[in-house]
């Protein structure tokens, strides 16, 4: 599973990205709004941070203006983020179509009392019985390591995270008490790993 992160802060990107485990970004104009930047200074940052995809929100709504907003922020022929979908219909049209990537967003199906994950899964489950469909599942509106764990095991392709779930995924109580037992009774034998020289 690949691992975007979603946020506009670039300092978060440059420290995720610097973990060598960021395979893209996803932003949005709610996130760009958020940094009070510039739209297109944020984006371009972005795209000399990482080298993966980065995902930059169109703001148009009808097909036209999409057209010559995608070409104002990438070149004509690139990856394209069909983003918020909540329903299968959805992601079958996505893919019908030719986009790189469809982002249903589970945590607000979540939120309204639906299952999001159920939503990944008739959306993996039907890009399975299509060889022929190349759109990557990249799942969004991520609330905690739950949704990617269950993610991945669906098979979905891609999971874009804000930083705060991104490190979580690190973290388990059990690792840091053992952690915690090992360097203190190590601390008690005295010794040093580092005092000792190659031969």
């Amino acid at each position: 599973m690949k691992f975007f992160v979603d946020t506009a802060d670039t300092a978060e990107i440059r420290e995720l990205a610097a973990t060598g485990l960021l395979d893209g970004v996803t932003t949005n104009p709610s996130l760009v709004a958020k940094t009070g930047r510039d739209f297109f200074e944020v984006v371009e940052e972005i795209c000399d941070i990482v080298e993966g995809p980065v995902s930059a929100e169109v703001t148009a709504t009808d097909h036209e203006t999409m057209l010559r907003e995608g070409k104002a922020l990438a070149s004509e022929g690139t990856m394209v983020n069909v983003t918020l979908c909540f329903s299968a219909g959805q992601a079958i049209l996505a893919a019908k179509a030719g986009a790189s990537f469809i982002s249903p967003f589970v945590g607000r199906l979540d939120d309204i009392g639906s299952d999001g994950l159920e939503l990944i899964a008739e959306i993996c489950e039907i890009y399975n019985n299509y060889p022929d469909f190349k759109t990557e599942v990249l799942v969004a509106s991520v609330r905690g390591p739950l949704h990617v764990i269950e993610s991945a095991k669906l098979g979905a392709h891609v999971a874009t995270l804000p930083p705060a779930v991104r490190r979580s995924l690190f973290n388990h109580p059990l690792t840091d008490k053992g952690l915690a037992a090992f360097l203190k009774d190590w601390e008690k034998t005295g010794q040093s790993i580092l005092d000792r020289q190659p031969a």
